[in-house]
């Protein structure tokens, strides 16, 4: 069976720089499970799921905290560094798990693989 092309997500410009935004994995999914951050042209993708405790890191449907570089978990407080999604305080374990992505000109793209998780 071939390899389902990869999907967008949103522009790039979509993501503030220096911020995030929530996606979906599904273009039918009723919550965000993906964050989607950037700084710059470079683009970071993480599964909106805190390794602490299961729960979503946004603090409202879609909506993050980036402050000096760290995304913070709005549940727990932890904090994790944007380029490689590593806990860098509080009780975040190891760290957030990587999504499958590329930008591809002005869009960010999620990889087929993803939608299998």
């Amino acid at each position: 069976m071939p390899t389902p092309p990869p999907r967008r997500l949103c522009a790039i410009d979509d993501v503030p720089d220096g911020g995030a935004i929530g996606a979906a994995t599904r273009p039918d999914a009723s919550f965000f499970d993906l964050i989607v951050l950037r700084r710059g042209r470079a683009v970071f993708a993480y599964y909106n799921e805190c390794p602490h405790a299961g729960r979503a890191l946004d603090w409202s449907p879609g909506r993050f905290l980036v402050k000096d570089g760290l995304l913070v978990c709005a549940a727990h407080g932890a904090t994790f560094a944007v380029e490689d999604g590593r806990c860098r305080a509080g009780p975040g374990g190891g760290g957030l798990v990587a999504a499958p992505i590329r930008v591809d000109g002005e869009d960010v793209l999620l990889l087929a693989d993803a939608e299998a998780t």
